[in-house]
């Protein structure tokens, strides 16, 4: 059997406020294992998923001081689905940053609520 993918584990400094930023913006359940971590899975996942990936987010208390070494990549189905998720995740709390790397492809860059 191949090696699979089935979780992420971020840093931040409020858990909670990236955990729900993550669970609303993937449509996914918020539970927490333990004080200083927040699991964000999709609903009804029986972990490990067959095809699931999982974030967990763990409280640090130092602050972010260089760039995030990992992106997460979300994909939208067309002109008006990505029009329409980029409404909803600045809703969130999102700012947009920069676009591209390739700008025809639409793609863009995120700084999330709580991103510091």
């Amino acid at each position: 059997m191949a090696l699979r993918l089935v979780q992420i584990a971020m840093d931040a400094r409020d858990d909670s406020a990236v955990g729900r930023f993550w669970a609303e913006a993937l449509g996914w359940g918020v539970d927490s294992e333990a004080p200083g971590v927040t699991n964000v899975e999709p609903v009804g996942l029986d972990y490990p998923g067959p095809t699931a990936v999982c974030i967990d987010v763990v409280a640090v208390p130092e602050p972010k001081t260089v760039k995030n070494r990992v992106h997460i990549d979300l994909a939208t189905t067309s002109a008006a689905h990505q029009a329409g998720l980029v409404a909803r995740l600045q809703g969130l709390g999102a700012t947009a940053r920069i676009r591209g790397p390739w700008p025809d492809s639409g793609a863009r860059r995120w700084t999330g609520p709580c991103a510091g």
